[in-house]
């Protein structure tokens, strides 16, 4: 049972961290997301493999 609780826990870091990441990379200014030749609307798709190892 204690187990089944620490994988809500992790699942809900990892959630968290998903869309604070996403977030960052979709707000960023457009000067700084051609600098690092990053598309905005990619933002989704970079936090998921960027947090979860996959896109």
């Amino acid at each position: 049972m204690l187990t089944m609780f620490e994988d809500w826990k992790e699942a809900a870091r990892k959630r968290r961290a998903y869309r604070r990441t996403r977030d960052e990379i979709a707000n960023m200014p457009r000067s700084v997301a051609l600098d690092l030749d990053i598309y905005p609307g990619d933002a989704e798709k970079l936090a998921m493999i960027a947090i979860y190892g996959r896109g």
